[in-house]
Formats: C-alpha cells, structure tokens, sequence
C-alpha cells in the first residue's frame, strides 16, 4: 500500500476508533463502494458487524446488497418498504423536520426504516459511510464546478459539509424514535480537516470523471472489497431504495 492511501485508511481507523465506543454495530450498508469499504475496515477492526439494508421489493440496493455480501458473508438484515404505509410515514416525518428539502425527507425516512430494523435487532447503534461523496469529489457537482478550478470545488465541498452535518441532526431526531444512534465516523471535525489535505487529483480527474472517489476506489481494493463494490458508480440512498420514486407519487 502506497503512503497516501496507509494514511487514509489510519485516518478513517481513527475516526472510527474515536466515534464508536460500542462493540456492536449496525452499518447502513448498499453495496456501494462507501458503505462496503467502511464496513469492511470495521470488522477488520474486530467490530461485530450487521448490514442493514432497506428499500422497496425489488429495489437496487436490496439486489445489489445481497450480491456483495455474497462475497463479504457478514451478518445482513433487509427491511423491505410496504407501500401501504410509506405515505402515512413520510408524512410524519415531514411533520417532524419541518423542512420542504426534498433530499432531507428522502434521507430521514430512509434511516427512518434503517433504524426500525436496527431496533428489531436489538442494535441502538448505526454507522454510515456518509463525508466520503462530499470529501473526496463522490456528486456529479464536482464534475461541474471542475472547469472553475481548486476554489470552486472547494465551494461545493463547502456547501455540501454544511448540508450534510445538518441534516445529519434530523437524521438521528427521526432514528431517536427507536433509541438508535446514527453515528458518521468520516464527518468527524479531525477527519474532515485530513481529508482537504488530501490532493485533488486524488479525487476527480476532469469534468468527465464518472467514477470520482479515486483514492476511496483505490483504497478499497487495497482492503480486498469485492470488486463490484469498488468499480460501482454512485446511487444516491434515496434513488437506490425507490424512496424518490415513491415520495414523489405521494406529492
């Protein structure tokens, strides 16, 4: 392993070591290359691990999760949506943050179901993958703010850090509910300040770059994630789950 990507991976062992001080974990696992590369740093940090999955029947993540975790062989748990009471649902939870932010709705009904299958299982602690897209190039936003050069990419991050912690807190409001702490290690002040240091080739090669997350991509292979995991293009939580699908049919 080369010495930019040793670093990364002692940075994240260390925000993780520093953010979770329970044994037992549930991650909010799609198979995606984020939320795979942290799970599998965690158990090899001898965390007891349990994928949680969640999305309506058939959806991509549930599908897709299943296929990496064939490689992985962790302990992974499905809560499948039922539609007859997603709309009841999302309308509590609207009632509840209070905010018109059609991402936010998305994502906090999301952990909404995360955290109902993490209290079946007896589990009051939640680790997600989230910081990864916003630090190291993961939105389509970094490819169009590439042509305005290091300075507007560093607006984007910015912007998306600040969206982020925030809804991060109506987040683990609406996963309080069920006792459930939802818990992101790469959003942690230390690890935000290391991963600006980090060089920007590292992360986004020009306005094209699809993929982004070089380094991340890198990383995981360097940790053995399966590779479908690792060559996966990005699939926002809500898109992945159908959760935007069917809000936007309840509007």
């Amino acid at each position: 392993m080369d010495e930019i990507n040793a670093k990364l991976l002692e940075q994240i062992k260390n925000s993780i070591s520093e953010t979770i001080k329970v044994k037992k974990i549930g991650i909010a696992f799609s198979g995606g290359v984020d939320s795979t590369l942290i799970s599998k740093i965690c158990s090899d940090m001898n965390y007891d691990v349990t994928l949680l999955t969640i999305g309506f029947p058939e959806s991509h993540d549930i599908l897709f999760a299943k296929q990496v975790n064939k490689f992985l062989k962790y302990s992974h748990h499905i809560l499948e949506i039922d539609s007859d009471t997603f709309e009841s649902i999302s309308s509590k939870i609207h009632q509840t943050i209070k905010t018109d932010n059609l991402s936010w709705n998305e994502n906090c009904i999301a952990f909404y179901y995360v955290s109902k299958l993490a209290k079946n299982l007896d589990l009051d602690t939640v680790i997600t993958a989230n910081g990864i897209d916003e630090l190291f190039c993961g939105y389509n936003a970094y490819r169009e703010a590439f042509s305005g050069g290091e300075s507007q990419i560093n607006e984007v991050m910015l912007a998306k850090l600040d969206n982020e912690l925030k809804m991060m807190k109506a987040v683990n409001l609406i996963a309080s509910e069920f006792g459930v702490k939802i818990l992101q290690p790469l959003l942690s002040q230390k690890f935000i300040d290391y991963a600006k240091t980090v060089p920007l080739s590292e992360k986004i090669h020009d306005s094209e770059d699809l993929f982004r997350k070089h380094i991340i991509r890198k990383l995981a292979r360097e940790v053995n994630v399966p590779e479908l995991s690792c060559t996966k293009r990005k699939k926002a939580l809500q898109y992945g789950s159908k959760i935007h699908k069917a809000l936007l049919k309840t509007r």
